[in-house]
Order: structure tokens, then C-alpha cells, then sequence
């Protein structure tokens, strides 16, 4: 009996034999766009294994131009860092430096900043109800967020004098009363948004495609939450139930909490994170009328403080946090007694939620990362700052 000859052949696989995965980079893309962001992710087939944010393609050192500028100029710098929530970003600043200066503000400014930063929520939150179905393909939406944007912008624009950068808010107060007649313009802003509100309902919450998209996936766990410091509709809609407006009152949500409605929700998922972010916009025009109302009840006063041709804050330090429409905004002030900042650390919402995508991604598919990222409602100049 003969035994047939075999012959063993030895194939050169080469780095193969140690991983298949692959690097994929999305982004930077194109350097004229609003900021830029980069992941570099580790794919095995079509699923992610690891994921990193590169962050800093935009970064000005905002806070180091905070110390060449004396606390009028700061407010300029401070309302850009994220271009959706100007006066939110203004207000931080300018209680900071009051809260240094034990001043108080006229009760008619403290309405009307409430009223304007509720606005400027609306605005904020119309961007992303209407660009992230846009993410997932829907294009209908956008073009009703932006018409509803149009509406608020125009009682902003007329109040402050700018569309985007308001700089309205100042130490003691806000830069000037309101126009005649404004507050009758901007209840029946207010009215004609919030009566078209439901086909953000319609069109999106009701369209299948857009919930087969999201939900379950991305799922966020309450300790990642906690792990991360992610804050605002992010954090809420992983159940993290924690709102500075209700549970560290500042301006005069004290004052609103019958209408003041904290949104949560359980799932911790894509459609959870929109969730909270459509109703938090129906409870932010709420609480414009609210603050409209209470205005209406208002003797005629003053909405500013007289201020000292030269503005110093005491020696000391502070730190003042406010709940901006992406989520917590803090300002770090140190003074050393002089007209200009010794130190102002600026702590932005989309910094530490963008950072929780190292942990939100592994695991999921490619095909998903479109959805997570676009759920996370985040700005680029607000993580470069």
C-alpha cells in the first residue's frame, strides 16, 4: 500500500496575523466650516472597538484673552464660544462679577434676562430638532426649524441690535430698556412657535425611520453620565434628573417653579436625548410667557446699574455655573483687585459631553455612529472654547 506524498505549504500573511482592525478617521473636515472635529476609531468589520475625539483644531485661548480685557470687554469674548446660546454664555460672566461686587440687579433685569435667556434656549434647541433628522436623512424638518428660528430671531435682533452675538447683557444689568411695544411683539413670537411646535411631533417622533434610528441605540448609562460630567438634555435623558435652574435658582427661576418642568427620561438612547430636547423646548416657551406675564406686572424702573468710569472687582475669587441650553456653563473668576481678570477658567457643556464618546461608541456599528454623534447637540467652539 502506497501513501500519497502531501506537501506543506506555509502562506505569508504578514501583519494580518496579529489584528484585522482598522483605523478610520471622520474628519477634520473642510477648515472653513464652524470648527472642526476629529474621531479616530478603531473599527474590527463594521463595528467600532475604540473611539477618540481629537478636539483643539479650533481653540482661540479665550481664557487667556479674558486677562487682557477688562470686565466690559470680556462679555464680547465670552458670548462666542458657543454661536447657539450667546446671552446664555454673556450671563454667566456678568453674574460671576457681580457676585464679586455683592451688586444687586434691578428686579426689571433680572425678568428680562430670564425672559431673554428662555429665547435664546428656543433658539438653540430649533437648530438641532431641525439639523439632526437632516443628519439621518430627513430634510423636511430644518426648513420649519429655521422658520420658527426666523420668528425669535427678529424680537432678539430688534431688542439687542444683533442676530447672532447679542451683547445685551453688562455688569448691573442689561446694556438698555426695551423698545416700545417690544414685549407685545414677543408674546405673539412666542405664540406663533409654540402653535406650530407639534410638527416637530409629526414629522419626526412620528416618523418610523427616524425612531428605528434611534431608538436603543447609543445607549448612555447614569454613571457614564456621572463619570464624564455630562450635563443638560444629554444627561437627562439618561434619567440623570439635575437642572440648575430648579436645584441652584439663579435670575428668577425661583420665582417660576409651578412652570419650570425638568425633562427626563429612562432610556438613556438616541430618541431619548431628542425627547428631552423637543419637550424642553415646549417648557422654554412656557416660560418666556411666564416671564412675559410677570413683566406686564412690573412698574416702569430701571434695568442697569450705575457703573464707575473704570470697573475693578474686589481681591477674591468665585465661580458662577448657569444651565445653557447644551448644559452647565461655569465661569471660575479670580481677581487680584485690578480692572481686568487675574484668571477666568471657562467650563463648557459640549467639552465634557463630547468626551463620553469614547465610551458611547465602542461596540456600535458604524452605520450608527452618524446617530449618536448628531444626538450629542454639541458645538465645536464650546469644546475648543
Amino acid at each position: 500500500m502506497f501513501m500519497t506524498p502531501t506537501t506543506e505549504t506555509m502562506v505569508g500573511i504578514g501583519g494580518a496575523a496579529e489584528s484585522t482592525d482598522m483605523v478610520l478617521n471622520i474628519g477634520p473636515q473642510h477648515p472653513s466650516t464652524h470648527g472642526v472635529l476629529r474621531l479616530k476609531l478603531v473599527l474590527d468589520g463594521e463595528r467600532i472597538t475604540r473611539a477618540e475625539p481629537v478636539i483643539g483644531y479650533m481653540h482661540r485661548g479665550a481664557e487667556k484673552l479674558f486677562e487682557a480685557r477688562d470686565y466690559r470687554q470680556i462679555i464680547m469674548l465670552a458670548n462666542r464660544h458657543d454661536w447657539l446660546s450667546a446671552f446664555s454664555n454673556e450671563l454667566g460672566v456678568v453674574l460671576a462679577v457681580e457676585r464679586m461686587l455683592g451688586m444687586e440687579v434691578p428686579e426689571r433685569a433680572v425678568w428680562l434676562r430670564t425672559l431673554l435667556a428662555e429665547l435664546n434656549r428656543v433658539l438653540n434647541h430649533l437648530m438641532f430638532l431641525g439639523s439632526y433628522p437632516l443628519e439621518l436623512g430627513g430634510i423636511t424638518p430644518i426648513f420649519y426649524a429655521f422658520r420658527e428660528r426666523e420668528e425669535l430671531q427678529h424680537v432678539m435682533e430688534e431688542v439687542s441690535g444683533g442676530r447672532m452675538h447679542y451683547m445685551f447683557n453688562r455688569v448691573g444689568g442689561l446694556k438698555e430698556d426695551l423698545p416700545a411695544g417690544w414685549t407685545a411683539r414677543a408674546r405673539a413670537a412666542v405664540t406663533d412657535v409654540r402653535s406650530r411646535m407639534d410638527r416637530f411631533d409629526d414629522l419626526v417622533l412620528g416618523n418610523e425611520i427616524f425612531r428605528g434610528r434611534t431608538r436603543g441605540v447609543g445607549v448612555l448609562s447614569p454613571e457614564a453620565v456621572h463619570a464624564y460630567g455630562v450635563s443638560g438634555p444629554i444627561a437627562r435623558g439618561s434619567g440623570v434628573d439635575f437642572d440648575l435652574r430648579r436645584d441652584e435658582p439663579y435670575l428668577a427661576y425661583g420665582e417660576l417653579g409651578d412652570v419650570l418642568k425638568v425633562v427626563t427620561r429612562e432610556e438613556g438612547d438616541c430618541l431619548a436625548r431628542f425627547e428631552c430636547l423637543l419637550e424642553q423646548t415646549h417648557n422654554a416657551l412656557d416660560l418666556a410667557e411666564a416671564c412675559l406675564d410677570r413683566l406686564a406686572e412690573l412698574p416702569p424702573g430701571p434695568v442697569n446699574q450705575r457703573l464707575p468710569k473704570v470697573l475693578k472687582a474686589p481681591e477674591g475669587h468665585t465661580y458662577a455655573w448657569t444651565e445653557n441650553p447644551l448644559g452647565i456653563n461655569g465661569y471660575y473668576l479670580v481677581s487680584k483687585g485690578e480692572k481686568t481678570p487675574y484668571r477666568l477658567k471657562l467650563r463648557s457643556a459640549s467639552y465634557n459631553n463630547i468626551q463620553a464618546l469614547t465610551e458611547l461608541l465602542p461596540g456600535t456599528l458604524v452605520a450608527d455612529m452618524v446617530a449618536i454623534l448628531g444626538s450629542m447637540f454639541f458645538v465645536v467652539g464650546d469644546i475648543d472654547k
